[in-house]
């Protein structure tokens, strides 16, 4: 039986940007729409420097709504532990992937999983812009998700 594999969204505080990406990559994964990934795949976020237990943001639960995703989840800390598990971790910027990096330490091969999710660059934070920005980026995640992941998980080797 093959195991069970693991994507990890990483942000700051894990109440906006990772939290709608990880909605975003389960709805499409059971919808059979990211194209060489398994349903079964288990997706998750939490922040660099993420507060336990905070409420996602309204924008992002509002986002996600529209899309027909229902979450109350809560914030995340980011551990070590969880980069390791994981067999891809996708950061919304580049700054977090070297504070995932950095976490880790030097030479620990989870290090060579870590990515930004977006192939165009860094995901600016929404906070404070307004529910446009959540809704487009939310749009944005449904484009650019279904091709990462399933590149990240092809060429992961755990």
């Amino acid at each position: 039986m093959a195991k069970r594999r693991t994507v990890l969204f990483v942000c700051t505080g894990n109440t906006c940007r990772s939290p709608m990406a990880e909605g975003i990559a389960r709805w499409l994964a059971e919808a059979d729409r990211m194209p060489g990934v398994p349903r079964e795949t288990f997706f998750a976020s939490a922040g660099v420097f993420a507060a336990e237990g905070r409420p996602y943001s309204e924008e992002t639960r509002r986002a996600l709504h529209r899309l027909g995703i229902e979450t109350d989840g809560t914030s995340t800390s980011l551990s070590p532990e969880m980069v390791r598990k994981a067999d891809l971790v996708l950061a919304m910027t580049e700054q977090h992937a070297a504070a995932v990096r950095e976490m880790l330490g030097p030479g620990d091969p989870a290090a060579e999983r870590v990515r930004v999710v977006d192939p165009e660059g860094d995901v600016p934070d929404p906070i404070g812009a307004g529910q446009d920005r959540y809704d487009h980026l939310a749009a944005r995640f449904v484009e650019v998700i279904p091709e990462v992941v399933a590149a990240g998980l092809g060429s992961s080797t755990t």
